[in-house]
């Protein structure tokens, strides 16, 4: 069975959503680990009630970001996981691991990719005047919010929204795509050819977009 390191920084929404998915048998795999770059980040305890392995990985403790990378590394293959996760890690990884990694590395990002990449995004859509944002999951790349796409959820931006109520909304089609792509990757269904994603076997337009109509 595929075991899955998951990478948090923070609160664990994303980890929590794949934990339940796993727990309901949705997930063609397991997780392995899970590694926190900050020692408080609340989602340690997620992984604690769960029963999961878990470790810090602060960056500052490493003298540069490729000894940072190296000791990810070692954790990840030490726990003998061969797919990764980004759930709200707020680092940016390193070229060589990206590369080392490549294919096998998701991220989730809470927009439509790849328009508003970054930081701030739920700002920058409504400053826009966007009617329709998301988030996509997408193998991750050297550059920033970028790589080949493997789903995305549709979401109304309705009137009246500030940034906690869209982002509090796209939050919740985060936990429904993200547990769906991981388990297109587990069965073996996704192949990135030119660096577009093509999946094996009809996959129902309902799930890859979790809110097509407003």
């Amino acid at each position: 069975m595929t075991r899955i390191a998951v990478f948090i920084s923070g609160r664990g929404s994303n980890l929590q959503a794949l934990i339940d998915a796993r727990n309901r048998g949705d997930l063609a795999g397991d997780i392995g680990v899970v590694v926190s770059s900050r020692t408080g980040a609340p989602g340690l305890e997620r992984a604690r009630r769960a029963g999961l392995d878990h470790c810090v990985v602060d960056a500052a403790d490493y003298a540069s970001r490729e000894a940072f990378d190296a000791e990810l590394d070692r954790v990840v293959n030490q726990a003998g996981c061969s797919l990764i996760c980004l759930a709200g890690f707020m680092r940016i990884l390193t070229p060589g691991f990206v590369e080392a990694w490549r294919d096998r590395i998701l991220n989730i990002h809470p927009a439509l990719l790849p328009a508003f990449p970054g930081t701030a995004c739920h700002r920058r859509v409504l400053e826009g005047g966007v009617k329709i944002t998301g988030c996509t999951v997408h193998f991750v790349r050297p550059q920033v919010d970028a790589g080949p796409i493997i789903a995305q959820a549709a979401v109304p931006v309705l009137p009246g929204d500030d940034e906690k109520s869209l982002a509090d909304r796209v939050l919740v089609a985060e936990h429904r795509i993200y547990p769906l792509a991981l388990n297109l990757v587990l069965q073996g269904r996704v192949r990135v050819i030119e660096e577009r994603v093509v999946v094996d076997a009809p996959v129902r337009a309902d799930d890859m977009l979790a809110n097509p109509v407003p």
